[in-house]
C-alpha cells in the first residue's frame, strides 16, 4: 500500500510539471533536464577531439605512458617486458627513489603521523616535520627561510603574482619551463621575454624597464630539454647594473648539480648570488612530489599570507616530507653521489659523441641525443627498448617542430656497466636506422 501511495504521488507530480510543445518536460523544471541537447553538443566536440588525436597520432608525436610495475631505479619491470630494463629517462638523479633510508623514514613518518593532515597549513594542517624540513631546504641553499608546496608548479604558480604589480617588470628567458611563464602570466606586471641564454638581449630589456619599481630577472638554472645551463655570473653582473632582483629554478639542479649538489649557484662559485630560488622535491630529492620557495624571510612570510596555491592547497603528505628530509640529511653527511653523478655523465657524453651522435647540453646528467625528426626519435625509443633500454623520444609541443631526440638521464644510481650496455644500444640502433655511420 506505502509503494502504491508513492507511485501514484510520484505520478501525478509528474502530470503538473510544464512540457513543451512535444510532451517532454522543461529543463528545469523539477531538477530533470532533457539531456539530449548535451548529448548533442558533446558528439560535436567528441568528434572534433578524435580528429585532434589522429593528426597527433599522424605526426608520430603521440605519447603512449609505459607502464611500470616496479620501484623506480635505475632497472625496472614494464608491462609487457619478461625481462627487466635498463632505465635511462628518470629525474632519479641520485637515484635515491627507493633507497632503504629514505623508503624506511616514510615508512616511520607514515606511523607516526599518518598519511596526510586533511587541511591547509594555515588551518590544520603544519605539522612539526613541515618546519623542520624547511629550515633544513633554507640552511642547505643558505637562505633566511623555505616554504613548502605541493610541487614546484605551484610554487612557480604563487610566487610572481604577490612580488610583483602593476609598476613591476619581469624579463624571463623564451626557454623558461612552463610553469615559470604560467606563473608570470598570473601576475600583473610588465613582461619582457629575452632571447635564450643572450645576454645582449636581457641588457635591452632592462634598460626598457628601467623606470620599473621593481624588476625581476626569471631563468631556470638548468634548462630540461636541452641540458644547458644559465649564464648565471652574466645575469647576476646584469641585474647589480640594473637594480634588479634574480630568480632561479633549481628543478634540474638542486641535490646534484655543483660539486656537494646546491646547485647552479655552486657551479659557476656564486653561492649567495640569488635572491629567490624555487625548486623540487621530485627529483633528485626523493623523487616523490612537493616544490619550495627559498630566499628572504620578509618574502617568504609574506608567501605564507598571500599565494594561493599555498593558501588553498593540502599540506605535503609526511611521509613524503620525511623522505625527503632524510635525503638533505643524506647529503649533508657526503657528496659522494653527485661527484659519482659527474663522472658517469661525462663518461656517456664522450662516448657518445665519439660514436658520431650530437649531444647537446653542458656536461649536465640530462644528455640530449639529438635526432630532428619526431617520428624517427619514436621509432629509436621503441627499437631501444627492443634491446632493454627504456629511453624516451621527445617531440613537439614538448620541443619545438624539427627539434626532437631522446633526452638520456644518467642517474648516480647506474653503473659504468649501464653506461657502456647504453651507448653500445645507441650506436647499434643509430646504424640501423642511417643516424650514424
Amino acid at each position: 500500500m506505502i509503494i502504491r501511495k508513492i507511485v501514484t504521488n510520484f505520478h501525478q507530480r509528474l502530470l503538473s510539471f510544464p512540457k513543451t510543445s512535444n510532451g517532454l518536460i522543461r529543463s528545469g523544471s523539477c531538477g530533470l533536464v532533457d539531456c539530449r541537447h548535451n548529448l548533442h553538443a558533446w558528439a560535436s566536440v567528441k568528434s572534433s577531439l578524435d580528429s585532434e588525436l589522429e593528426t597527433i597520432k599522424e605526426s608520430g608525436v603521440y605519447k603512449t605512458e609505459r607502464i611500470i610495475t616496479s620501484e623506480q631505479n635505475s632497472w625496472i619491470n614494464i608491462e609487457g617486458k619478461k625481462e627487466k630494463v635498463l632505465n635511462f629517462c628518470a629525474n632519479n638523479y641520485l637515484g635515491l627513489s627507493s633507497h632503504p633510508r629514505v623508503v624506511q623514514a616514510g615508512i616511520t613518518a607514515l606511523k607516526d603521523y599518518g598519511a596526510g593532515l586533511s587541511s591547509v597549513r594555515f588551518i590544520c594542517g603544519t605539522q612539526n616535520i613541515h618546519r623542520d624540513l624547511e629550515r633544513k631546504i633554507a640552511a642547505f641553499h643558505g637562505r633566511e627561510d623555505a616554504i613548502l608546496y605541493a610541487s614546484c608548479f605551484d610554487a612557480n604558480a604563487g610566487l610572481f603574482e604577490v612580488l610583483l604589480g602593476e609598476q613591476d617588470a619581469i624579463i624571463s628567458d623564451e626557454l623558461n619551463h612552463a610553469s615559470i611563464i604560467d606563473g608570470i602570466r598570473l601576475c600583473k606586471a610588465q613582461r619582457y621575454r629575452y632571447k635564450h641564454r643572450d645576454m645582449n638581449d636581457l641588457r635591452n630589456h632592462l634598460e626598457s624597464a628601467k623606470g620599473s619599481r621593481r624588476k625581476l630577472i626569471a631563468t631556470d638554472g638548468v634548462f630540461s630539454m636541452d641540458g644547458n645551463v644559465a649564464p648565471l655570473g652574466e645575469i647576476v653582473s646584469l641585474a647589480k647594473e640594473y637594480g634588479a632582483m634574480v630568480f632561479i629554478d633549481e628543478c634540474h639542479a638542486t641535490g646534484f648539480f655543483g660539486s656537494t649538489g646546491r646547485g647552479t649557484e655552486e657551479f659557476f662559485n656564486l653561492n649567495g648570488s640569488v635572491d629567490i630560488i624555487n625548486s623540487t622535491l621530485g627529483k633528485a630529492l626523493g623523487g616523490a612530489a612537493g616544490g619550495y620557495t627559498t630566499g628572504p624571510k620578509e618574502l617568504i612570510d609574506l608567501l605564507r599570507q598571500r599565494a594561493r596555491p599555498y593558501l588553498f592547497s593540502n599540506s605535503i603528505p609526511p611521509p613524503v616530507v620525511a623522505s625527503a628530509s632524510e635525503v638533505f640529511d643524506m647529503l649533508t653527511e657526503n657528496s659522494d653521489l653527485p661527484k659519482k653523478l659527474a663522472s658517469l655523465t661525462q663518461s656517456f657524453r664522450s662516448q657518445m659523441k665519439s660514436a658520431g651522435f650530437t649531444i647537446l647540453g653542458d656536461e649536465h646528467p640530462i644528455c640530449p641525443v639529438f635526432l630532428a625528426d619526431a617520428k624517427l626519435a619514436s621509432t629509436f625509443a621503441d627499437k631501444m627498448l627492443d634491446q632493454g633500454i627504456y629511453v624516451i623520444g621527445f617531440s613537439y609541443p614538448v620541443v619545438p617542430k624539427g627539434k626532437a631526440r631522446i633526452r638520456v638521464q644518467i642517474s648516480a644510481s647506474h653503473t659504468e656497466e649501464d653506461i657502456n650496455k647504453a651507448v653500445n644500444a645507441f650506436i647499434e640502433t643509430g646504424k640501423q636506422l642511417g643516424c650514424i655511420n
